[in-house]
């Protein structure tokens, strides 16, 4: 008898793949250790193996964990330099698993540690991404560029406001002085709000594919290389998966500036957004962990990462 992993019922599941044709008869699967934040597992048949992501189980925030946006993005970049997984399903009836779901390609690759040549091949990545045009790729209506940065900094203080269950000291004057002094935007581009070595599957030195886009829209493609830079920073020791020999960060920069164009002398407001940003998602996670509501390990000192956020995010702005 199969067991069914935390948020998948596989009986249900096997009935609705295999009236998409996609798989036949009992399935077995596993759920994928890592992600803290949408489930992911690895779903096989007798015959062929697929990787299906729903939302986190209990405390949702409005607007995060969108299934039908990951979906969308990864079908739309499938033939484009940037690497993504092929994308088979999307279920957005709640009724069959418990919540929305989708279907993707298992993707073979490792997340090896972080080292200079590695960092330098994801700028490449990351300035790909940024270089395509949103409506060669039938993503001109993906987000809405036009006020953007002001968008982030008050949809975070809600995300933060709906998961408070702690004083933080210094957040609120981070929102402060990130709401005070927002730079200009330059062209919007395809934003893909959360990218890390650890969001990625490597392969040769290569990427294999660009996982989680759960955050991606249109926007300001600097709040990508802030959050890039952020994970790699070894001050802050948020994320295990980027540990390593980090490329000098101003080399990066410099990289990245001459892949894309992009002027990047306000990086410092852009820095401060990413700490403002992932202190608040380091709350919500760890608002789920004491409420019970996490699946698997590794949650226990996510609370700790959040002053330490803070406090770098109020010597950037």
């Amino acid at each position: 008898m199969n067991v069914d992993p935390p948020g998948l019922d596989l009986t249900r599941l096997a009935a609705y793949l295999e009236d998409q044709g996609l798989t036949r008869g009992p399935l077995t699967a596993e759920l994928i250790t890592g992600g803290k934040s949408n489930l992911t597992y690895v779903v096989r048949d007798a015959t062929a193996e697929y990787v299906v992501r729903r939302p986190p189980l209990g405390h949702v925030l409005a607007t995060a964990h969108d299934m039908g946006r990951e979906y969308r993005v990864m079908t739309a970049l499938r033939d484009t330099p940037v690497p993504v997984p092929r994308t088979y399903h999307l279920c957005t009836d709640p009724e069959v698993i418990g919540a929305p779901f989708y279907v993707m390609e298992h993707v073979a690759g490792e997340r090896p540690p972080m080292t200079p040549a590695l960092a330098h091949e994801l700028i490449d990545v990351l300035a790909a991404l940024h270089s395509i045009p949103p409506e060669s790729v039938g993503l001109a209506d993906f987000g809405r560029p036009d006020g953007y940065l002001e968008r982030q900094v008050r949809r975070w203080k809600k995300q933060l406001d709906a998961s408070r269950s702690r004083d933080i000291p210094g957040i609120d004057e981070l929102f402060q002085r990130l709401s005070r002094d927002i730079p200009r935007s330059g062209a919007p581009a395809i934003v893909h709000g959360d990218f890390k070595l650890g969001n990625t599957l490597i392969a040769g030195g290569k990427v294999r594919a660009v996982l989680d886009w759960e955050m991606s829209t249109l926007g300001d493609p600097l709040t990508d290389l802030a959050l890039f830079l952020l994970y790699g920073d070894e001050a802050i020791d948020l994320d295990s998966e980027e540990k390593g020999e980090m490329a000098n960060p101003e080399e990066i920069v410099a990289h990245y500036a001459e892949a894309t164009g992009r002027d990047v002398s306000r990086l410092g407001w852009y820095l401060g957004l990413a700490c403002f940003k992932l202190a608040v998602i380091a709350e919500g996670i760890h608002f789920r962990y004491t409420q019970g509501l996490t699946v698997g390990e590794g949650f226990a000192e996510i609370g700790e990462h959040v002053g330490r956020l803070v406090a770098r995010g109020l010597t950037e702005v």
